[in-house]
C-alpha cells in the first residue's frame, strides 16, 4: 500500500503536466561516454577543416572533443544547467576559443555552418528533426548518432560498439535525385 502511494506520488506531478510531459521525456539528459564520443568522431571522420554541432550537447564532451582535434564546435542545449556546464568543460580543456555553446531549442538554431551533426536523441525527437536537417545541411554534410537512427532514412554506415550502434549518413547532393534520404 504504502509502496502504491509512493509510486503515485512520484508519477502524478507527470500525469499532471501531460502537455509538457512529451517534450520533457525527449529532453532526458543521458552523457555519451567518452569513448564513444571518440568512437563517433572517428567514424565521422571529423577533422581541422570541421564545424562540427551537437544538438542537445548536455555538458559539451562531444563538442570539446571536435575542438582537441582541431575542428570548431557549437554545442546547443535547452537547458540553461547544461551550457553553464559545457562553458565550464570548455575552460578546463583549453578550447574555448574553438567553441560555441548556445542556450536555446536546437529547432530554432540555424544548423546550416556544420560540416558535420552529432546526435544522441530519443527517435521521436530524431524523426522531428530530420525535415530541419534536409532542409538546412549541405550536401556532403555528415551526421553521426549514437543508438539512435531515423526512422525514414537508412544510414550509410553502422558501427558496433561494445553493445552501443553509431549510424552515419552523409547529405546527398540535393540535385542527384538520390533516394537515399528515402525509406527503404
Amino acid at each position: 500500500m504504502i509502496g502504491t502511494i509512493l509510486v503515485c506520488l512520484l508519477v502524478w506531478p507527470l500525469c499532471a503536466q501531460e502537455e509538457s510531459y512529451p517534450d520533457q521525456y525527449e529532453r532526458i539528459y543521458v552523457p555519451t561516454p567518452q569513448e564513444v564520443v571518440d568512437e563517433m568522431l572517428k567514424f565521422a571522420q571529423v577533422g581541422p577543416n570541421d564545424v562540427l554541432y551537437d544538438l542537445g550537447c548536455g555538458d559539451g564532451r562531444i563538442v570539446i572533443s571536435a575542438a582537441r582535434l582541431g575542428a570548431r564546435g557549437v554545442g546547443i542545449d535547452i537547458t540553461p544547467e547544461r551550457i553553464q556546464e559545457s562553458n565550464e568543460n570548455a575552460k578546463a580543456a583549453g578550447v574555448t576559443d574553438r567553441v560555441t555553446f548556445i542556450n536555446s531549442d536546437f529547432f530554432q538554431v540555424d544548423v546550416s555552418p556544420a560540416t558535420v551533426v552529432a546526435l544522441y536523441l530519443l527517435p521521436v525527437t530524431m524523426d522531428k528533426l530530420l525535415p530541419k536537417l534536409r532542409r538546412e545541411l549541405k550536401p556532403g554534410t555528415r551526421i553521426v548518432s549514437h543508438n539512435y537512427q531515423f526512422s525514414e532514412w537508412k544510414p550509410d554506415k553502422e558501427m558496433q560498439l561494445d553493445g552501443r550502434i553509431l549510424y552515419l549518413w552523409t547529405v546527398p547532393p540535393r540535385d542527384s535525385g538520390s533516394n537515399s534520404q528515402k525509406k527503404n
